[in-house]
């Protein structure tokens, strides 16, 4: 029936908040008049565990699974201080600034979409959004720590903070500057990851921590998402970290840490010349027959003239017949242009070089042999991170949770059945880093 009264509104938001899988009928059977009014009525949307909390608190943590709603609540937040008080004087922060504008002000549920008829004017080449009352809101990027240094605020949205790759920098200067009007606070949200700004802001005074996950907001989730992504991680540290919004911590004996790849995680800016760059490879068991389904590991990684190892990009595959994960392989060889590609062979020998030059007759293709196991072909490269001679050159939330689930001295804790990832990763760097070295000519003195 046409919604148009105040009691089946509040039936319809019974059938949205208990999950019912009627409500989208009902929905569906709205009149376009009542859709209007209610289009955004956040009130009417919003779950118990979106309403922003009550008392005295400094900071809202939100921190949750894909698809809970973190960025809906952000920007409804924004909204709500923005219309409330003309003196607002509210700071957006992204991981970067491409982000906080295609996430936080454009996208699906950015401010601009969810604001109805009191949209702001939104100034893109001063990274400024104004409401008619007076109240404005700026943009900054936490990969430039330095641009929150000197501009006070009333309020501030943080996004991500987990994927900040100047994270307490950039923190600090926006709480230095936060310090406008009665009673200022700050909304952070993010999924979780095992970083030290996390830690940190967990462990605070004054800090509100709401949890969730992406199951609470299945009524808005697209069809078969939370079936295809329990199916890719079920059971896997990333089913808990990524769709359940639990902390994770590293396993005992992990090679690598959360705390350890973000320190060394450095901006693409950054970066210096390439030496060499390679791609590792690690085929799927039982691909080269073309009966695995298992993930296809693809890792470029490059030897900087500055003489450190960088990890540039991960292009791994899933399910692929072997003429496909081959040809992704060709593809990220010619993307970047790599003076080698290194396959483990021990799933197939030869026959795996022969599967990568069918796609490519001319990919520079050399086979390693696996003679140790995962965990100890792994233990070295790991030494390279911990010795800063090797780097991540951007976030790679999928293989850094494979190199966190690598045991020193054997076994695998990580996601999935096998480290594919991970494997492909330290085949490429053993290239750059490990090699052999070549013998130089010497002139011996008597």
């Amino acid at each position: 029936m046409p919604l148009n009264t105040v009691s089946s509104w509040r039936t319809a938001h019974e059938l949205i908040v208990d999950k019912n899988e009627d409500w989208r009928d009902y929905v569906n059977n709205m009149s376009g008049k009542a859709l209007k009014l209610i289009e955004h009525d956040w009130d009417f949307w919003r779950r118990a565990d979106q309403i922003p909390p009550v008392g005295d608190w400094c900071l809202w943590l939100v921190m949750a699974g894909r698809g809970f709603g973190k960025t809906r609540m952000g920007a409804q937040w924004v909204r709500e201080k923005a219309l409330a008080d003309p003196q607002a004087r509210i700071a957006i922060i992204g991981a970067t600034l491409a982000e906080a504008r295609s996430v936080m002000v454009e996208g699906e549920s950015g401010i601009l979409r969810i604001s109805g008829d009191e949209r702001p004017d939104w100034e893109p080449s001063l990274r400024r959004l104004k409401w008619n009352n007076g109240a404005v809101a700026t943009l900054y990027s936490a990969a430039e720590p330095e641009s929150l240094r000197g501009p006070q605020h009333s309020h501030a949205w943080a996004d991500e903070v987990a994927k900040w790759q100047n994270g307490n920098a950039a923190w600090d200067n926006l709480m230095l500057g936060l310090r406008v009007g009665d009673n200022p606070q700050a909304m952070a949200t993010t999924t979780p990851r095992s970083v030290a700004l996390l830690k940190r802001l967990l462990a605070q005074d004054g800090v509100v921590v709401t949890r969730g996950g992406s199951a609470a907001n299945i009524a808005a989730l697209s069809a078969g998402f939370l079936d295809q992504m329990r199916t890719l991680y079920a059971g896997t540290r990333l089913e808990k970290q990524e769709l359940m919004g639990e902390l994770i911590t590293e396993p005992d004996g992990a090679l690598w840490s959360l705390e350890l790849i973000e320190s060394r995680r450095v901006a693409d800016v950054r970066l210096p010349d390439m030496k060499r760059i390679v791609i590792g490879v690690d085929p799927p068991a039982g691909s080269v027959s073309g009966k695995g389904g298992d993930a296809c590991g693809i890792l470029a990684a490059g030897l900087g003239e500055d003489g450190k190892a960088y990890v540039l990009a991960d292009h791994s595959v899933r399910g692929l017949s072997p003429d496909g994960w081959a040809r992704a392989v060709a593809a990220a060889a010619q993307a970047w242009n790599a003076d080698r590609v290194i396959a483990e062979a021990n799933q197939g020998g030869q026959m795996v070089a022969a599967t990568l030059r069918a796609a490519d007759v001319n990919l520079p293709v050399k086979l390693v042999h696996a003679s140790h196991g995962k965990s100890a072909r792994a233990e070295p490269v790991a030494a390279l991170f911990e010795g800063g001679r090797a780097m991540f050159a951007g976030v790679f939330a999928e293989l850094e949770a494979e190199l966190c689930g690598m045991i020193s001295g054997g076994g695998y804790e990580g996601p999935g059945r096998s480290p594919d990832r991970a494997d492909a990763c330290v085949w490429a760097l053993t290239e750059l880093m490990l090699g052999k070295v070549r013998a130089v000519p010497r002139v011996r003195l008597l």
